[in-house]
């Protein structure tokens, strides 16, 4: 079955809805005070700043979505059809660290989310999801990165995340 969207007009709704994107941002940023603060620079400028850049963005694929369409495109990678089962495993990672992430801590929540999120990354390859071994290596690897990004974010920088302790450690 062929897609009956041309290609230009698909790159051509992609200009638009990342224009679209940048207005968004824009007006959700008027909201935002524009009292300076430190350095001058008041709570608004970032979101300014990304809409933008991200509108400048939208212009350019505009642009070339209807000067001849994107330029230099590979050939699109993967399976015809969606792997269900495989987004199905990583959106259960995602669901389940918003729904346990105060209850287990961000370091077990995220650690679970990577376990989860990448047995379905691995399905999607056509890789078998993996055995004990290969679910205790994810366990040992997302905890590894879930951690030092926890202390970082409470220790060094001095913000609050949900832990499993009042140590601040888990």
């Amino acid at each position: 079955m062929t897609n009956p969207v041309s290609p230009r007009l698909q790159q051509t709704l992609v200009g638009g809805a990342v224009l679209l994107l940048a207005l968004g941002l824009a007006w959700g940023a008027t909201d935002i005070s524009g009292q300076a603060g430190y350095a001058g620079v008041g709570p608004n400028f970032l979101p300014w700043l990304v809409s933008a850049a991200l509108f400048m963005c939208g212009l350019l694929l505009l642009v070339q979505a209807r000067s001849g369409g994107f330029r230099d495109l590979p050939e699109p990678s993967g399976a015809a059809r969606a792997d269900w089962t495989a987004m199905a495993w990583v959106a259960a990672g995602v669901l389940a660290n918003a729904a346990l992430i105060t209850v287990l801590g961000f370091i077990f929540s995220c650690t679970l989310c990577f376990v989860l999120a990448v047995r379905g990354l691995r399905q999607s390859e056509g890789r078998p999801g993996g055995g004990l071994m290969r679910v205790l290596q994810d366990v040992a690897t997302g905890a590894l990165i879930a951690a030092p990004a926890f202390w970082l974010f409470t220790k060094l920088l001095a913000i609050n995340l949900p832990g499993l302790t009042e140590t601040g450690w888990l």
